[in-house]
């Protein structure tokens, strides 16, 4: 080689060993997440152009990276922060269930991530909500309080900061409709679209202004966290996330698996003493998925801190990162599960452009009634329209039974009006879509197949181990489950016999099938009879009357209070008022006479579950 050329490439070399050494030396990053709660992406300008300025979240993104595709894995906070603390899918550990009827073990052996951290030379510091399902060891936060701060660290120790902002939060947006008259807002109520599927009202049109003065408030306060980290100097060595905890509060969204429940705002700022540990252009915009499931080891990765096997997660910043795997990182899992007094059990998969989910118990409507839900006006609104019949069919679905499964293609439908699940043009994206999700629910496995009471007494010791002890069961369980996806006839006879399984959860979820079908399945209300009659299984019968109440083909009342009244545990007292509740709504008319006297007086502790449902249909029989 010409002397001339040498000189050039051994400067080349030297330039990026020193580099390459000086990467090696640099101490630590320091990592901050601001947390807004109850935000879906959809009320952010920055994200939607339905949304409001957020110039704080905004001055962010200008010096970092805004992932357009970040997705929450549960619509509530205590399910969706115990995905985060762990790393972990809910219903594989067991916290799948808001709110917690039994705290869980983290799960083999598994600590919360800020516990590596710490053992790393870390400060960690939550400000300071938590709201886990899982039982929290000491070791996790130096401190948890709402006075906790970066500043009690020792000298220039690395910190990880969280700081949790609660002005977004659903109670904020729980006020009377006076407030209309009473309480302008700074937002012009007239300059936002209402979703297609709620009622185009004064009302929704406020709730949805009102909303989005919180959320500019909430970006004033996330300013002061930016301000304050500036002040001390720490601005470019520290990392910092802001993301929305789950999605938004306007009805339909907190507690649903749609979009606006799972679809969270994110930007990570980078800061300028760590620009080259991130592979993406600062001030560039990403379709990379990211799920709330990656969040934990994202964070340790920047740490520097090995990543535990047993974490579901994977990082999407720092050092190791595959740039071009990430990608084609294009799928995001959901999961919805009991919420408060109301049961359900949805689940979700969206690979790019398309959504689908799939109701396990398509009968219990969105609109059930959920007390928390129904503390904002807007949903006693929207259902009292319903009632009356001045919805259109777009906005009646809510009150209505689902399909068994749904797809959307969330780019062109993004509030998920039109169900293309039974049009034949989709038919292979449906196949494709239904055989992610079935293979994510056995891999888990998701203990959901099992009800909630049983894996109290039952699982939730060691829930992950369980799962891996009765893997075969729930597969079978889903398999059942998934004879609701096919023609009513043609599994008629595999019904029949699964009615008669001496496996009690079989029974269980031959019946639920049953009841998806309805009349299409008419011929076996002799068996389900004598289910309803003889189980020694007090929610199967319930169960089983659930399907005579709703084919007419027999009482569901003193099938169902006599369970109430027998029952033997809590969830299993409230597995069963879900289904009063559901036959004695709008489109079922039943009437149980409830003698709360014959309820197992621990059930009816001061502000249970359970004394939330009776409340109700005390209420609303006057």
């Amino acid at each position: 080689m010409k002397l001339h050329l040498v000189f050039p490439v051994l400067a080349l070399l030297l330039n990026l060993c020193c580099k390459e050494e000086e990467k090696v030396d640099q101490k630590p990053p320091n990592i901050v997440w601001i947390v807004s709660e109850d935000n879906s992406k959809h009320y952010l300008k920055l994200f939607d152009e339905n949304g409001i300025e957020t110039p704080n979240i905004e001055a962010l993104s200008e010096h970092g990276i805004q992932f357009d595709r970040a997705f929450s894995n549960a619509p509530v906070c205590s399910v969706a922060r115990s995905t985060i603390i762990s790393g972990c899918y809910a219903p594989r550990i067991g916290a799948q269930f808001h709110r917690r009827s039994k705290l869980v073990p983290m799960p083999d052996s598994l600590r919360m991530f800020p516990a590596y951290l710490r053992d790393a030379g870390y400060y960690t510091a939550n400000n300071s909500k938590e709201d886990y399902n899982l039982v929290k060891s000491d070791d996790a936060w130096d401190e948890s309080s709402g006075k906790a701060t970066w500043k009690k660290r020792k000298g220039n120790q690395p910190f990880f900061y969280v700081h949790n902002i609660g002005t977004t939060h659903e109670s904020r947006v729980h006020f009377p409709e006076s407030d209309m008259e009473n309480v302008p807002t700074i937002a012009q109520g007239e300059k936002y679209k209402v979703q297609p599927n709620h009622p185009d009202t004064e009302l929704f049109h406020y709730t949805n202004a009102r909303y989005r003065d919180k959320i500019k408030e909430m970006d004033g306060q996330l300013g002061e966290v930016v301000k304050a980290l500036e002040a001390d100097g720490l601005l470019e060595n520290t990392f910092i996330f802001y993301y929305g905890d789950h999605g938004g509060v306007l009805p339909g969204s907190k507690g649903y698996l749609y979009e606006t429940g799972l679809h969270v705002p994110m930007v990570v700022r980078i800061p300028e003493n760590y620009k080259d540990w991130v592979d993406l252009k600062i001030g560039s915009k990403t379709d990379r998925f990211v799920s709330f499931i990656d969040l934990a080891p994202t964070v340790l990765n920047l740490a520097g801190v090995q990543i535990p096997e047993q974490i579901d997660g994977k990082p999407i910043l720092g050092n190791g990162v595959d740039a071009k795997e990430l990608d084609q990182e294009n799928v995001t899992y959901g999961y919805a599960d009991r919420f408060d007094e109301k049961y359900d059990m949805v689940r979700s998969v969206r690979m790019g452009k398309y959504k689908y989910i799939r109701n396990y118990q398509p009968f219990n409507f969105d609109g059930l009634m959920n007390e928390y839900r129904y503390k904002q006006a807007a949903y006693g609104e929207w259902e009292k329209m319903y009632e009356e019949g001045r919805l259109n069919e777009q906005q009646s679905a809510f009150f209505k039974s689902r399909a068994p499964e749904m797809l959307y293609d969330v780019e062109s439908d993004p509030y998920e009006t039109v169900n293309l699940a039974g049009d034949p043009k989709f038919e292979a994206k449906v196949q494709e879509m239904r055989g992610l999700l079935n293979d994510w629910v056995e891999g888990m496995p998701d203990l959901s197949f099992y009800p909630e009471f049983y894996l109290i007494e039952n699982a939730f010791d060691a829930p992950v181990e369980f799962g891996r002890t009765h893997q075969k069961e729930i597969q079978d369980y889903i398999a059942t489950a998934n004879l609701m996806l096919e023609e009513a006839a043609a599994v008629q006879a595999q019904l029949k016999d699964l009615l008669q399984s001496s496996d009690p959860w079989q029974r269980y979820w031959a019946l639920i099938v049953c009841s998806s079908f309805g009349d299409g399945v008419k011929a076996l209300a002799p068996d389900i009879k004598e289910i309803a009659k003889n189980d020694g299984q007090a929610v199967n019968r319930v169960r089983a009357a659930e399907f005579l109440g709703m084919t007419k083909t027999g009482d569901p009342v003193p099938i169902m209070l006599e369970a109430l009244y027998s029952a033997q545990y809590e969830t299993e007292a409230l597995l069963i008022l879900n289904s009063i509740v559901l036959l004695g709504s709008h489109d079922y008319g039943y009437n149980f006479p409830i003698d709360e006297r014959k309820i197992s007086p621990d059930f009816r502790k001061k502000k249970s579950e359970v004394v939330r449902r009776l409340e109700f249909l005390k209420t609303s029989k006057k």
